[in-house]
Formats: structure tokens, C-alpha cells, sequence
């Protein structure tokens, strides 16, 4: 198993923990970051994701219809059964994720995201630390830099956790100071653009580039 694998597992090992004594009313909980979704539909569409990996249902892989009828199709399984699917099918994906190129970085950047959201959702926060955070900030700051790239705007240095990274190919014209965890939730739009904006910031950005294009910044600010 890969680092990639490894920190797979260690979210779902994680979630399986959170969610083990969980009753009823705290699985129906709305998570405040994805207000669309329950508890019981997260972990819905974490075990569809690693089901349809396995079983290579990968159509429309990623978009709202692929993780719809994730959730759709297990609405009346209980969370016993959603977590046995996932701990059946888990472990062969985490095998797998080093052959994923790419796609490895955004499947733990996704349950990463949605480990979060649970931990929201349940007022357990945790694991921010985690490896998986880690190589999630890396995976959304690469997809940061060739979004930047592409529209041609100058680069952005993250100052974090002790060290710096970079993200475009351009001079960078703005400096944030911030940590792993809060940028990887400001670019899979957990933050809203006030927030974004009060950030330590030196250099000028706007709120939009610090939101991938598959995001967008919510509303109202959200405080974890």
C-alpha cells in the first residue's frame, strides 16, 4: 500500500470510529459544510465511491449525477450496512491508489473533505494534522496551480505548518499564511469569500482564485 492508500485507510478507520456510537438524530444531522447531505449520506457516498471503483462503474466519474446515485441507491440501507460496504470494498481500493495516477490525490482529498464534514456535522473535530490533509493539500494545490496557469494569473506562495509550497508557474503576486487544513477547505468551498478574504494575506487576490472551479464559496462563513 501506498502513502496515497495508506492515508485512505486511516480516514475511513477514522470515520468508522466517529460515526460507531453515533444515534439516529446525529446521523440525520444535516453537515453544515455540504448542506445537502446527512451524515448517513456521506458515508453513503463514500462507500458508493469504492464500490463503483471496484465494480468499474466510473461513468460520469466525479460529478454531481455519479455521486447522486450514490447516495440515491443506498437511502435505505442503515449506516451498519453502509459501513460494511465500505470496509468490504475500502481495503481494495487503498491497494490499488498507486496505480490512480491523478485521480489517487482526488480520491483522498475527497474523503479527506468528507471526513471534515462528518466531524462538523457529529462537533468532533480532529485529525487535522492527518497525513491525509497533508497530501491533500498538495493535490488541491496542484490543481490550484494549473487553474491559475490556465487563466494565466500570477502563481500564489502559501506560507504553512513551518514550510512554503507554491502553486502556478508565474511569479507569485500574493502570499497567503495559513495552514494546510484551512486551505484545503477554502478550495473545496468550505469557506465563504469573507472568510478567504480575512485571511493573512500580502499581495492582492481575489477571493474567486483561492475556490477551485469545481467549487464555489459558500454564502455564509463557516467556522469549524
Amino acid at each position: 500500500m501506498d502513502e496515497i492508500g495508506d492515508a485512505y485507510r486511516g480516514v475511513r478507520l477514522r470515520v468508522n470510529a466517529l460515526v460507531a456510537d453515533a444515534d439516529d438524530v446525529a446521523l440525520d444531522t444535516i453537515a453544515p459544510a455540504t448542506p445537502e447531505w446527512r451524515v448517513r449520506d456521506l458515508l453513503a457516498h463514500l462507500a458508493g465511491v469504492t464500490a463503483d471503483v471496484v465494480e468499474g462503474n466510473l461513468q460520469g466519474v466525479g460529478t454531481d449525477e455519479w455521486t447522486a446515485r450514490q447516495v440515491e441507491q443506498r437511502r435505505s440501507r442503515s449506516v451498519d450496512e453502509l459501513l460494511a460496504e465500505w470496509n468490504e470494498h475500502g481495503p481494495t481500493v487503498e491497494a490499488m491508489a498507486g496505480e490512480f495516477g491523478r485521480a489517487a490525490g482526488q480520491l483522498v482529498s475527497d474523503a479527506t473533505s468528507h471526513e471534515h464534514d462528518i466531524r462538523g456535522a457529529l462537533g468532533v473535530p480532529g485529525a487535522r494534522d492527518s497525513d491525509a490533509v497533508a497530501l491533500s493539500f498538495e493535490s488541491v494545490g496542484r490543481s490550484l496551480g494549473v487553474e491559475l496557469d490556465r487563466a494565466g494569473m500570477s502563481a500564489i506562495c502559501v506560507h504553512h505548518d513551518a514550510t512554503t509550497s507554491t502553486f502556478g508557474a508565474a511569479e507569485p503576486m500574493a502570499v497567503l499564511r495559513t495552514t494546510r487544513f484551512e486551505f484545503v477547505r477554502a478550495l473545496t468551498g468550505r469557506r465563504s469569500r469573507d472568510q478567504i478574504t480575512a485571511y493573512e494575506w500580502e499581495g492582492t487576490v481575489a477571493p474567486e482564485q483561492l475556490v477551485l472551479g469545481i467549487f464555489v464559496a459558500r454564502p455564509a462563513a463557516l467556522v469549524e
